[in-house]
């Protein structure tokens, strides 16, 4: 998968970078303004970023409305444009509905590391961060995302045996 990174440490250094820009994105109080959100400003991630747009109804829905040309080989297919229930599996999907569910209901950042067993490849997990942007500052409709691919190999100790040269 091209979006495989060395090390978890990469992806949180990644997460650090991605949260001090959200941040900077803050008028005030409130959440940070979406149409503050400049791709320059975060051009080394935006492969694995991802923006997912908030469909608000009688249930939460979400749709990608971008994601990042490294996301591809993560699943597989294109996800710009898709619905949650398009893209995953009933329990995966529930798993990032309420994630994403939590994200907008508390207004807060979301973090995590799931599994991909889903897509057939329980050796790797996306270490993600979810941050919330909104239109006027109050209300969540948008989610900006970052996804690291980690391997098991990348998840262990980082002790290795040495091998005779």
């Amino acid at each position: 998968m091209a979006a495989q990174i060395g090390a978890p440490a990469a992806a949180i250094r990644a997460h650090e970078e991605l949260y001090a820009y959200w941040s900077s994105l803050k008028a005030g109080a409130g959440l940070p303004i979406r149409r503050r959100l400049d791709p320059g400003g975060i051009k080394r991630l935006l492969p694995t970023v991802s923006l997912t747009e908030v469909i608000a109804g009688e249930t939460l829905d979400f749709r990608f409305r971008l994601a990042g040309t490294g996301l591809y080989s993560v699943y597989g297919r294109e996800i710009t444009g898709r619905r949650l229930s398009e893209v995953y599996n009933s329990a995966a999907g529930d798993y990032w509905r309420a994630e994403l569910g939590r994200v907008v209901n508390e207004a807060r950042p979301g973090v995590g590391i799931h599994n991909l067993g889903w897509r057939g490849a329980a050796h790797l997990s996306i270490v993600w961060i979810r941050l919330p942007l909104s239109r006027g500052g109050a209300d969540v409709d948008m989610i900006l995302g970052y996804d690291a691919v980690v391997g098991m190999s990348a998840m262990a100790s980082g002790i290795r045996a040495a091998t005779a040269a």
